[in-house]
């Protein structure tokens, strides 16, 4: 534990530069008294680490001085390869660097280590895209100047499409990052911030002008919070149902049936459920078939009823033929 620590403690020096005490404890979550001693135990072990006291001191390595990743654990080389998705980099114009970073990284680890790293790229591929995803769906012509827009902290003025009217408008974006989400790209940019799919740029100009990302701005903090925003925005609506037993709903719906619901005669069980609209609710209920009774609202009670009415009518009045009544 403490060897590992040690490490750390280097390594964060070195990707970090100078360092207080206090911020090595809160990032290592440990007491300011361990950091002296582990920092003590660097010291003598020959490590050209050195502490300014003062306002703005803090601990810090001798300029240029690196250390080779022998720091690395088996799993944390086996995460290392598995955390390279190829997809996306190549999407954003990495793929060659990419590969020749996994390369430089294979080759400063010692032999134990390489031969897990390979074990795990050649045992686990991750593609994030869904099933249903053809070729075309996603493309993002645009992103490589995203992304060059939010690595250099440049404006962009885009022609969007949004899906309500007027559809398709302009608007000046301070990109401050990119999230690849389910095989799609959403750009998350200012001034509010707001998220912007870049697949659905449909023109792109960058202007020779810098923007300040706002400081504190966390891109996973950010899109953690829109997430739940979103899915808070669209289930505002209602049911309650009637679940056969075994029958499991997923998302927001099945995790209401574990919080609220409750077991009836024969196994079946009651809850409240939120759903998007009645629309949508109609077409995920009729999936469950007969596994599933929707009691309210009436309105989506109503309308599963017709539908299943019609069904019954259609295959019902079937005997030969396309169609042909009896």
């Amino acid at each position: 534990m403490k060897s590992a620590r040690l490490v750390s403690i280097l390594l964060l020096l070195q990707t970090r530069g100078r360092m207080t005490a206090a911020d090595l404890a809160q990032e290592l979550e440990v007491s300011v008294r361990t950091v002296y001693r582990d920092v003590e135990a660097l010291s003598s072990a020959g490590v050209p680490l050195y502490g300014d006291a003062g306002h703005a001191g803090g601990y810090r390595l001798l300029d240029g001085y690196r250390t080779r990743l022998t720091g690395l654990t088996a799993g944390e080389a086996e995460a290392l390869f598995l955390a390279g998705v190829p997809g996306p980099a190549a999407e954003l114009g990495l793929g060659p660097l990419l590969a020749a970073a996994q390369l430089k990284v294979r080759a400063a680890l010692p032999r134990e280590l390489r031969a897990h790293a390979d074990r795990i790229s050649g045992r686990f591929h991750l593609d994030a895209p869904g099933w249903y995803a053809d070729a075309a769906d996603g493309a993002a012509p645009f992103l490589p100047a995203v992304a060059d827009a939010v690595w250099n902290s440049r404006v962009l003025h885009v022609l969007y499409r949004r899906w309500r009217e007027p559809t398709d408008v302009r608007r000046r974006l301070e990109p401050y990052g990119l999230v690849l989400k389910a095989g799609r790209w959403y750009v998350v940019a200012g001034p509010g911030p707001r998220t912007f799919r870049v697949d659905q740029i449909l023109e792109l100009a960058t202007r020779d002008e810098e923007f300040t990302r706002p400081d504190g701005f966390d891109l996973g903090a950010y899109w953690t919070g829109y997430q739940r925003d979103f899915h808070d925005r669209l289930h505002r609506a209602e049911a309650v149902v009637r679940l056969a037993p075994g029958v499991r709903l997923a998302g927001p719906a099945g995790d209401a049936v574990r919080a609220n619901g409750r077991t009836e005669q024969g196994g079946w069980i009651r809850a409240t459920v939120p759903i998007e609209s009645v629309e949508h609710a109609h077409a995920e209920f009729l999936r469950l078939g007969m596994g599933i009774e929707v009691l309210e609202p009436a309105a989506l009670r109503a309308r599963i009823a017709d539908t299943v009415a019609g069904l019954a009518r259609t295959y019902g009045a079937v005997s030969t033929g396309r169609g042909e009544a009896t």
